[in-house]
């Protein structure tokens, strides 16, 4: 700060726009919202896929067909730094990493991901291994087993 702006007070924030102040503001004649018609009118909004009364894409597109949506399987991924934190020689399964905190709801079970070192000897049973997960796991001593039951059970 210097004496200038002390003399002349300090703006905080950008000024307002003042619409409708004539020609020389930049703001005037048609205050900024183009020509006429609906959208020139106070109160005026145009939903998102509104494309001028053209058919809107969404009606365009065709609705047939197989979509694997509803079948697709979730599976809660898990890392070996997580399994890292486990005791030596204890197993490691969802109701393990539940008690922990690591897994919050069930979906359609765990899967076993790579990121991290591995250095304890650990039976894991899980919905799904990655390849450089199983590799880890084993290289220390530990076991992998796929289970294809629910997670809750």
């Amino acid at each position: 700060m210097n004496l200038a702006d002390a003399k002349r007070g300090l703006r905080l924030g950008k000024r307002t726009k003042r619409l409708g102040r004539g020609r020389a503001s930049g703001h005037g004649k048609t205050s900024t919202r183009g020509g006429k018609g609906y959208t020139a009118r106070t109160g005026s909004s145009v939903g998102t896929t509104y494309e001028g009364g053209q058919s809107p894409y969404f009606q365009r597109v065709a609705k047939r067909g197989f979509n694997n949506g509803p079948f697709r399987k979730v599976l809660v991924p898990i890392n070996l730094d997580v399994l890292e934190l486990f005791e030596s020689g204890e197993s490691v399964d969802f109701k393990a990493l539940r008690e922990r905190g690591y897994v919050d709801t069930a979906r359609d079970g765990i899967k076993i991901l790579g990121r991290g070192k591995l250095t304890k000897k650990l039976a894991v049973r899980a919905h799904g291994f990655s390849g450089s997960a199983r590799a880890a796991i084993e290289a220390v001593g530990g076991t992998c087993e796929v289970v294809s039951a629910n997670p809750e059970s």
